[in-house]
């Protein structure tokens, strides 16, 4: 995106209305505030061009805002085979001029995070892979993507055969591939800042073992060759109230920072930009959907933590706010400052899995001391104070009134079978930005009918887009990012009369997913222990869903969030009261149908009358949300099963009745779809 004139004339008109910047730092302010995701939010945004706010003039009322949403960092190549051929072309001729035999192209920013800036996005600029997990790996004569059971049918239609071999992860690993492709003498070249340590070690013994090198690279070829790569995002930081979050920072930073004495280490590095966020108590906008702010942190062992951020993202209160609390640092400063703590003989707790290999190299080549721990704050932060459980309810009872509205509107308006799926989509985002406290999607919502549905994390496209049609199933998962909570919820609808086949499947995944809804377990059950209980019915007959069945949720921070989850393979984490995870079992008949049914649940105790005085626990649903009856075959559901759904409903038509009584087409909706069997 080029400096227009446009921008020449917003940056002499905030000059002459007061700015403290300079017209290069305007400009540079506005490029990176353009590299944010939209919508922009002026009351966010002249305090970062002004330090003083009460001086800001009326005459710039939605003036930066109004610019901001037209300017944006978009492809102006169609990336099409022969420009997807073409980049990989550049690729292959800038290594061999770098003597580099290889690169491994990870899908993730310098934070290992899976919300990523466009800036980040050079995987998608490669290949055209457009999914939120992934990994290429280019060699001199052949290339490969690796992707998980949620994308193989996404990558199959985004990623051309003839420039990549696609390898589902779950029967090779691209360490595994890597291994059989290399050849004595070989160099593989890594961004150190992109690949975790834990990453680094695997890759570096299967070049030990393959006579091969593998080089951590100083710049990017990525970088290189992207010529119109958007600048590091800038958005405003905003402090989280302790109204939402139930704590101070200065609670949490002791937590944390005895934690970390209790380790045996002096300090930790935070990466994680939800870690930050939840110490801190503050959010941002850098990444689609999620509310954070990317920057990096060191926190000692009393508490006291360095902030490296950039300072462009601060206004003059909220660095008030950040002063009481924190050092702030611009980031260019973090390399010195871990050169400090390796100098001095600290030992620093570091996260192996979540950390890149540029911190450790920093720190071992200082003379630092590692030692290898979770990153501190994931534990607490994924369990709920009671402020945040009772914000998720009530964010959930609002996301439910907006959901059934969506569902009681295609019910009348798709008569006709003229509603399609960007417009059912657009529609729920309208209902859902209605709702107080609501700041935007958790995510970008699957709409998907068809064939479509069977694509795990489909997103539909002006290409794509179908029709919801008679005969069909339309499955939509969506959420809302809410100051009080998050919330992520998927419906399966049948449009016009299913068949046999999608009543038993439903019916199947139903059974599952009340199976785990209605569970009791000993404390020190991991998720890996419940997981066949979704599973169960679909395995009985063959069948089974390429995905985890349950992640953990965070409060008004990413949909997705450790270390909580339920799935096929073993974890370390045991789940704990006041964790939220999803309840979302599936089946997806490829080139046919999709279904997934998913409410959010949280971890409780039951009570001690119900559990003989042992510490049991159970879930307790909280998204609020009609399931779909006419796909419930009652026949094969036992009296247990029909009576949960039953009490499901009987709560979701009381909850959300009162909300909408206003709405007397909506309510009467509500009401004949949560009949009991």
């Amino acid at each position: 995106m080029a400096i227009t004139s446009k921008t020449d004339e917003i940056s002499k008109l905030l000059t002459v209305n007061g700015c403290d910047l300079s017209k290069i730092q305007i400009e540079e302010l506005i490029c990176g505030l353009a590299a944010a995701p939209k919508p922009f939010k002026q009351q966010e945004l002249l305090p970062l061009f002004f330090k003083n706010t009460s001086k800001i003039p009326n005459v710039l009322d939605g003036i930066l805002e109004s610019y901001l949403s037209e300017l944006n960092y978009i492809e102006t190549v169609e990336l099409n085979t022969a420009e997807k051929k073409n980049r990989l072309n550049k690729l292959s001729l800038y290594l061999t001029h770098q003597g580099l035999s290889g690169f491994i192209i990870p899908r993730g920013d310098e934070h290992l995070n899976e919300y990523i800036p466009a800036h980040a996005e050079r995987l998608k600029w490669l290949t055209g892979f457009t999914g939120s997990a992934g990994i290429a790996i280019v060699l001199e004569k052949s290339a490969a993507l690796f992707v998980d059971g949620r994308y193989t049918i996404q990558a199959e239609n985004e990623v051309p055969n003839s420039l990549y071999q696609k390898i589902d992860t779950s029967s090779q690993s691209h360490f595994s591939w890597l291994e059989n492709n290399l050849c004595h003498g070989n160099v593989i070249g890594i961004d150190p800042k992109l690949h975790s340590i834990r990453e680094f070690k695997k890759l570096t013994n299967i070049c030990i073992r393959k006579g091969a090198e593998l080089k951590t690279l100083n710049i990017n070829p990525i970088d290189h060759l992207w010529h119109n790569q958007p600048p590091p995002p800038i958005s405003a930081v905003v402090v989280h109230e302790t109204q939402y979050a139930g704590e101070t920072a200065n609670k949490k930073l002791l937590q944390i920072g005895n934690s970390i004495k209790n380790i045996g280490a002096h300090a930790s590095i935070l990466t994680a930009p939800d870690s930050i966020a939840w110490l801190l108590n503050i959010r941002g906008n850098d990444v689609p959907n999620c509310p954070l702010t990317l920057c990096f942190a060191i926190i000692d062992e009393d508490g006291k933590i360095k902030l490296f951020i950039d300072s462009r993202k601060l206004s003059t209160d909220c660095i008030e706010y950040l002063n009481n609390i924190s050092q702030l640092h611009e980031p260019e400063f973090l390399e010195s400052s871990l050169c400090g703590y390796g100098k001095d003989g600290k030992i620093i707790l570091v996260d192996e899995a979540i950390t890149p290999q540029w911190f450790e190299t920093v720190l071992k080549n200082a003379g630092g001391k590692i030692i290898y721990g979770d990153d501190p704050c994931l534990l607490p932060k994924s369990i709920k104070n009671s402020v945040e459980l009772h914000g998720s309810r009530a964010a959930h009872l609002r996301d439910g009134a907006a959901v059934t509205r969506f569902l009681s509107w295609i019910n009348v308006a798709n008569k006709k079978n003229m509603i399609d799926e960007l417009k059912a989509a657009e529609k729920l985002s309208q209902y859902r930005s209605k709702n107080d406290l609501y700041k935007g999607p958790s995510f970008d919502i699957i709409s998907s009918t068809g064939s479509n549905a069977a694509i795990v994390h489909y997103r539909a496209n002006k290409i794509s887009n179908r029709l919801l049609q008679d005969g069909n199933l339309y499955l939509v998962d969506s959420g809302g990012q809410y100051l009080d909570g998050t919330t992520d919820v998927t419906r399966t609808i049948a449009i016009g009369k299913p068949t046999e086949e999608m009543r038993d499947r439903f019916t199947r995944v139903l059974k599952g997913h009340i199976a785990l809804a209605k569970v009791r377990f000993p404390y020190g059950t991991s998720g890996y222990q419940l997981d066949v209980l979704a599973r169960q019915n679909l395995w009985e007959i063959g069948l089974d869903y390429n995905h985890g069945t349950g992640h953990g949720v965070g409060s008004y921070l990413n949909v997705h969030e450790g270390p909580q989850r339920i799935g096929k393979f073993s974890a370390n984490c045991v789940l704990e009261p006041g964790m939220i995870i999803s309840n979302e079992p599936g089946y997806y008949k490829e080139g046919s149908f999709g279904i997934r049914i998913e409410n959010l649940v949280a971890v409780i105790r039951c009570p001690k009358s119900i559990s003989d005085g042992k510490d049991i626990l159970t879930f307790e649903t909280l998204t609020l949300v009609p399931i779909d009856k006419t796909l419930i075959n009652k026949q094969v559901l036992t009296n247990i099963e029909i009576g949960w759904i039953n009490a499901y409903h009987a709560r979701v038509r009381d909850e959300l009745g009162r909300i909408l009584e206003d709405d007397k087409n909506t309510l009467r909706w509500l009401q004949n779809a949560t009949e009991p069997l």
